[in-house]
């Protein structure tokens, strides 16, 4: 199968490329910058220059491939406006990959993140949300589940908080970065609240399987841990940063805060059973042991 990636030299990416490649398909990235570009051709990929912006771009990668595995998003999380800006460009650039697939029965795979249930873990079965800071991606991704109707075999690989690989990457990556900053392995409350998390290299696993074997309108999680307390990711961040370990004011995380303060674990027990997935790299706690000092 001929792929079309977006964010395909990510973190996510790089090892969703990797794992098509490794799997007998092409793949053909959208390729942001010459360096982006040049990472894309080094890993096997054929680049095609744009951004999430260019949407006839991105109507054109969709057109050339029998797939399209959509994960780029903008990571600016410094204000409620930039991300809302990030939303709202998602969104048109699912519209219009979408679009081009329609009647085609061709795949589209794209991502949210896992679901916010009160005083349980999340079930593929629940809804994503369509409120807060980053509702709007929930909506997107709804509008691709209901393009099932107009022949188009779309999915959602729904990520947990953190998807990692070697100590970096998702919430716990910006738990680091902000320590690193302000001289505090901080979390916000009183850090047990549960965040789920999967390493990268076996949300690529389940990514490719969504492409070649999920029916259309489906929702599979991508969770290993189910819920690791914060304070726990804290606790080792501070440990190999060697700083020390606090509770922090919910407003350190900007627009993120309400987000990251959530109780949130989640299952993939129907993922599992359903598709053959079975994660089978480090957690993230002990992945977080790669942080370097």
């Amino acid at each position: 199968m001929r792929v079309f990636v977006t964010g395909g030299t990510g973190l996510i990416g790089s090892a969703v490329v990797a794992e098509l490649l490794g799997n007998g398909h092409t793949v053909l990235a959208l390729a942001r910058s010459d360096a982006s570009a040049l990472a894309a051709e080094k890993a096997g990929a054929e680049a095609i220059r744009g951004g999430l912006g260019d949407l006839d771009v991105l109507s054109a990668g969709a057109a050339q491939a029998d797939g399209v595995i959509h994960l780029a998003f903008s990571h600016d999380f410094s204000s409620a406006e930039a991300v809302a800006r990030a939303v709202a460009e998602e969104s048109a650039a699912l519209a219009a990959m979408g679009e081009e697939l329609v009647g085609s029965d061709r795949p589209l795979v794209t991502v949210s993140g896992t679901p916010y249930v009160p005083g349980r873990a999340s079930t593929e079965a629940d809804p994503v949300s369509t409120d807060g800071p980053v509702g709007g991606r929930g909506r997107a991704v709804t509008a691709i589940l209901e393009l099932a109707s107009r022949g188009v075999r779309s999915t959602a690989v729904r990520l947990p908080r953190t998807v990692h690989n070697e100590g970096t990457g998702g919430f716990a990556g910006l738990l680091t970065d902000i320590a690193r900053r302000s001289g505090v392995s901080g979390y916000p409350g009183d850090g047990t609240q549960r965040w789920p998390a999967v390493h990268a290299l076996d949300a690529a696993v389940l990514l490719r399987l969504a492409l070649e074997e999920a029916p259309a309108g489906t929702s599979w999680h991508a969770v290993a841990d189910e819920g690791d307390p914060v304070r726990d990711i804290a606790t080792a961040i501070g440990r190999r940063l060697g700083l020390p370990v606090e509770s922090v004011p919910t407003e350190t995380y900007g627009p993120l805060g309400p987000i990251f303060s959530a109780d949130q674990p989640s299952s993939s027990t129907h993922t599992r059973q359903t598709l053959g997935w079975q994660p089978k790299h480090v957690g993230l706690l002990e992945d977080l042991e790669n942080i370097q000092p």
